[in-house]
């Protein structure tokens, strides 16, 4: 099951970056670049590092420099993660460029892709929350909500699997059909975003 491969490369991609925890640490993909596994890492480290990027910009004694530095980097890190989005869902549309639609076949409004950064998202929390769950000096009330907000990440990690796979299923046998839309981010586009392009003046 192709979910499968996913929280597979998703957990190495969480465990090598947290050998160094780093924001600044770059990624040393193990995979080669014509694999999908290469895509699915890449793009599992850059939500992993921007997981972290949102903790320190949250930090009440930031200095404002430093967080306006923060929020460039993060905004950085968000078209970086639709790029690799889109990777990935060209490379669905060319696994199934000769499949067959059938005449029944319906739309399904959320690509493989978009589902799959989902699923990565899962990951991380799941990983962060698993790490409340044995926080030494944390009480007890709270070792006991976090193991519960656990399961519940689990179950939905499971559904999310299932969903994925299923939808797999479907365009290949031709059940469902993709298509897949730029995100066209307005704001860090110089001609589209008014702040930008008046400064150009």
């Amino acid at each position: 099951m192709f979910s499968k491969l996913c929280l597979k490369v998703f957990s190495q991609s969480i465990a090598d970056y947290h050998v160094k925890n780093s924001v600044n640490e770059l990624a040393n993909n193990p995979f080669k670049k014509d694999q999908i596994e290469h895509l699915l890492y890449q793009k599992n480290w850059i939500d992993t590092v921007q997981w972290h990027l949102e903790d320190l910009i949250r930090d009440p004694e930031i200095n404002p420099v430093e967080a306006l530095k923060l929020k460039r980097t993060i905004d950085q890190s968000n078209q970086k993660r639709t790029d690799l989005v889109e990777y990935i869902d060209s490379y669905f549309l060319d696994t199934f460029k000769n499949v067959k639609i059938k005449p029944n076949a319906s739309f399904n409004s959320e690509s493989p892709a978009w589902a799959i950064d989902r699923l990565s998202i899962l990951a991380l929390k799941i990983f962060h929350m698993q790490e409340e769950t044995i926080r030494k000096n944390a009480s007890e009330n709270h070792i006991k909500n976090c193991k519960q907000k656990l399961q519940v990440l689990n179950h939905q990690s499971d559904d999310l699997c299932t969903a994925i796979d299923q939808l797999l299923k479907d365009i290949e046998s031709g059940l469902k059909y993709m298509r897949t839309y730029k995100q066209m981010k307005m704001y860090n586009d110089e001609d589209l975003n008014p702040v930008l392009y008046k400064s150009k003046k």
